[in-house]
């Protein structure tokens, strides 16, 4: 069975597009999504509605969550070590985009579990603990057994940290898909999963970043320069 994990959308539909026209080539079996859909991106209604209509199966991001209950980011922000003006960028996009989608797309953002199991995986946004912390590629293979192992699966799959890994163990193998937009690791393209009976590989898919960058412009979404650095660098930016 091959299964196709496609996580951190953050509502860039310019990616989103390109890599479902890679999964039309590659036909996956079942596709799931790991979360956080609609946050920072040029089209947050219309990435929620795709994969609504393309009837995906998917988990809770923290973004996500943070659209419908403010609260979590404030709790997050209270144990973080990042500047106070980086949540306040995050809250004023995250008001934008929630009135963007409405009261009925993040009423079914709440119906999203924190964890799906589809053996031989088990997915989730961050870590079971929390949607809005885990491990970073270069934990250890103890650290990474410890949170993932409970999950009670042979293969353990996330997202979250936008740079793709895949680690096997003994009896456990973590994967971290990449993320569809925003990647952290260099590479602008889109990163997803694909599951070939088990053995996971990594699939990077161009996409006209530009393209986006003006979409979001276009938008005015709050903090959209930001954006727009992070997209072209790959690497984290501040705003």
């Amino acid at each position: 069975m091959r299964i196709a994990v496609v996580s951190d959308i953050h509502g860039n539909l310019t990616a989103l597009e390109a890599v479902l026209a890679d999964l039309r080539e590659i036909s996956p079996d079942l596709i799931l999504h790991g979360g956080d859909l609609a946050h920072g991106g040029s089209d947050a209604a219309g990435v929620v509605d795709r994969i609504r209509d393309l009837a995906w199966d998917g988990v809770l991001g923290n973004t996500d969550e943070m659209l419908f209950q403010p609260a979590a980011l404030h709790d997050f922000a209270t144990t973080s070590s990042a500047p106070p003006s980086l949540f306040v960028a995050i809250e004023e996009m995250a008001v934008a985009t929630g009135a963007v989608l409405g009261e009925e797309r993040l009423a079914w953002m709440r119906t999203l579990p924190r964890v799906r199991t589809h053996p031989p995986i088990a997915l989730l946004h961050a870590s079971p603990a929390s949607t809005w912390r885990a491990p970073a590629p270069e934990a250890g293979d103890a650290k990474l057994t410890s949170v993932y192992s409970p999950l009670g699966q042979p293969i353990a799959v996330y997202g979250h940290i936008h740079r793709s890994y895949i680690r096997n163990m003994a009896d456990l193998t973590v994967v971290n898909t990449g993320s569809v937009s925003l990647s952290y690791d260099g590479d602008p393209r889109s990163a997803y999963l694909l599951l070939d009976d088990g053995k996971p590989v990594i699939r990077r898919v161009e996409y006209d970043v530009e393209a986006e960058i003006k979409a979001l412009s276009a938008r005015g979404l709050p903090h959209h320069h930001w954006m727009a650095k992070t997209l072209r660098a790959a690497q984290p930016q501040m705003p």
